[in-house]
């Protein structure tokens, strides 16, 4: 285990602390730390900063409600730099959104594929902006029980999919699904972290024992 002493301060006594979700691997923001906000960070295992803007300390968390519990902090090999491995509570950024990295600078040839976190954010983005000629504004302007009805919908197309064997037709029917859940997540503030957590704290036990007659 690093000792504490041997992490590089600046000049203002700060030190750089990129923020990481452990589940997804996503920056979520970079703040700063000095050593009293470290301290109180590893002590309590939620992030606490400190302001540059208003030169005091602040517990991520404290007045939102959207703490990060912090799983493990990492020097860089300089060691001036941190790497906070945190799970959170609700978004990370005060403008509501995910991570605070969300404005698209350049995107190389090399683009990052599709993830339901992505899908998730595209999503929010329609509802906040509602892009005419968007189907998912059409779905949002006509409001939960036009969302519900597609829903249930697609969950019957899943089914006969299904029933007839069909691979294909059932694994597209189970994306339209999924779009079509997520649009109703959305639509009643539901996070993808929130279904996660929830079926991270499930444990299923199968309790069935076969018996066998004793002869």
């Amino acid at each position: 285990m690093l000792d504490i002493n041997k992490l590089k301060f600046d000049e203002k006594g700060l030190i750089p602390a990129i923020v990481t979700d452990i589940d997804t691997g996503n920056v979520l923001t970079l703040a700063y730390m000095n050593r009293e906000s470290l301290e109180i960070s590893m002590k309590k295992g939620l992030t606490c900063f400190f302001s540059r803007s208003r030169q005091e300390l602040w517990l991520k968390g404290e007045t939102s409600g959207n703490y990060q519990h912090i799983v493990s902090i990492t020097a860089d090999c300089d060691y001036d730099a941190l790497n906070v491995k945190v799970r959170k509570d609700g978004p990370a950024c005060h403008t509501g959104t995910d991570s605070c990295f969300t404005n698209l600078l350049f995107e190389g040839e090399e683009a990052e594929g599709f993830s339901m976190d992505g899908l998730y954010e595209l999503l929010k983005g329609r509802k906040e902006n509602l892009p005419e000629g968007s189907y998912t504004t059409y779905l949002f302007q006509k409001g939960l029980d036009k969302i519900l009805k597609k829903v249930g919908e697609e969950c019957t197309e899943v089914i006969i999919g299904a029933k007839s064997n069909d691979k294909a037709e059932t694994v597209y029917e189970i994306a339209d699904l999924a779009y079509h859940v997520m649009v109703l997540m959305v639509e009643m503030g539901i996070t993808v972290d929130d279904i996660k957590k929830e079926l991270a704290s499930r444990h299923v036990i199968d309790h069935k024992v076969k018996q066998e007659k004793m002869v």
